[in-house]
């Protein structure tokens, strides 16, 4: 077996324009390199990833992180065996000390994880999707759910829902997936656009609308649906929803401030189920705060049977959070992140649960991204059935579509389709 000969980290710059931790680790047989991505709307159930303070970069930089890759983590890592990625992860979570990997960072130990998978695809001469994948070997290319529209945390913008993204449920193929959401991009951005200048662009190349609500913005999704030639349905461009209901929920008050009103439990439940009812929503992702479990229940038991009810605040890719999520069935479908989990191990125990579970789990990028296009190849080994990466914008985000591109060629596993949408 190969060992880990040697670990090195470095800051970079993601797609924010902000520090982040990059790692290499090296053997005999090859290297392996991994970049970390961020979240802006970051649950308070994720591992917490660290941060320098002080003046630079705002506070933003991650030289502590850096050195503790290099001072604490690497004596872990190396004389192991690169393959094993599960013993690795183990061996560095027990090092940080604690639950939330705050001590030595999540950026720190997941940079190392993340290079560790990548290292012993390179020391085994395999792709990285075969050399991640359990027995008896990869899975399809995943369902995309591609953002259209944005809001929320990811825009300046008056409209406090996040994301508004179409998934291609007609296509048959992952390639005829891309066209057909490309399709729709042009035309949300003739719509949206003043004939001159294009419509500004959020953090995850998502337009920023000039509207202040939900019913207006899936109207205008609609629109772009029916421009590009095709029908906004079930069955042929379906509608996603995130949410992200935490960052304008009131714990205090226990209230959700859409625009000039703020509502209650009850009337954002409402809320949620009406846009169910009127739109192809086949995804609806964080309609209620992390902690709402009371909401979340009960939304589910309106209609969780009709549409994918996904957690990502509530669940933070924690293996704890949801398992009480499965006991309680408040929702039917998990996103996972590997840098709210904080290891490839914890987040490929959360897809595993979710499969077990009868589950769907999506696998996921962040806002603050790298070029890195690990998530792709995991989402195939491990035949998670659906990504979440962005708008078909902006390299960060281009670099895991055009990934799965090129896996698709090589890889005979198909294209998961619709059936991978939950319930």
């Amino acid at each position: 077996m190969t060992d880990i000969v040697g670990v090195d980290a470095w800051e970079v710059l993601d797609s924010r324009g902000d520090p982040t931790v990059r790692v290499r680790v090296d053997t005999a047989d090859g290297s392996g390199t991994f970049t970390v991505p961020a979240g802006a709307s970051t649950g308070a159930h994720e591992a917490v990833e660290r941060r320098d303070g002080g003046d630079r970069y705002g506070g933003r930089g991650v030289r502590e992180a850096v050195a503790a890759v290099r001072d604490e983590l690497e004596p872990v890592a190396v004389g192991r065996p690169v393959t094993d990625q599960r013993g690795v992860d183990e061996a560095l979570a027990d090092r940080d000390g604690t639950a939330d990997l705050s001590r030595l960072g999540a950026n720190a130990v997941l940079g190392v994880s993340g290079a560790v998978a990548r290292a012993a695809a390179a020391a085994t001469d395999r792709p990285l999707y075969e050399s991640l994948a359990p027995s008896p070997g990869p899975g399809s290319i995943p369902l995309p759910m591609i953002n259209v529209l944005s809001g929320g945390l990811h825009a300046a913008a008056d409209l406090p829902i996040q994301d508004f993204l179409i998934v291609p449920t007609g296509a048959e193929t992952y390639p005829e997936a891309l066209e057909t959401a490309w399709a729709v991009r042009r035309a949300a951005a003739k719509r949206l656009g003043d004939g001159e200048h294009p419509p500004s662009v959020a953090d995850e190349g998502g337009f920023v609308p000039d509207v202040a609500d939900a019913d207006a913005a899936f109207e205008t999704l609609a629109g772009a649906v029916r421009d590009a030639g095709f029908e906004p349905a079930r069955d042929d461009v379906a509608f996603a929803v995130d949410v992200a209901a935490t960052h304008f929920h009131d714990p205090d008050r226990d209230r959700y401030a859409l625009g000039d009103t703020a509502v209650d439990r009850g009337a954002m439940i409402d809320r949620v189920a009406s846009w169910v009812g009127d739109y192809p929503l086949v995804s609806v992702e964080d309609p209620l705060a992390e902690d709402d479990w009371e909401g979340w229940a009960r939304l589910a038991d309106r209609v969780g049977d009709r549409v994918q009810l996904l957690g990502d605040d509530l669940l933070a890719t924690n293996p704890d959070r949801l398992e009480r999520a499965v006991d309680g069935g408040v929702a039917n479908a998990v996103l996972v992140k590997p840098n709210q989990a904080g290891t490839i191990t914890r987040a490929r125990r959360v897809l595993e649960r979710a499969q077990a579970a009868g589950w769907a789990p999506v696998v996921s990028a962040r806002s603050g991204e790298t070029c890195d296009s690990t998530i792709a190849d995991l989402a195939v080994a491990c035949d998670a059935g659906q990504i979440k990466i962005g708008s078909l914008a902006r390299s960060e985000r281009l670099a895991k579509y055009n990934r799965l591109l090129g896996i698709d060629r090589s890889s005979d596993g198909g294209f998961a389709g619709a059936a991978a949408l939950a319930p």
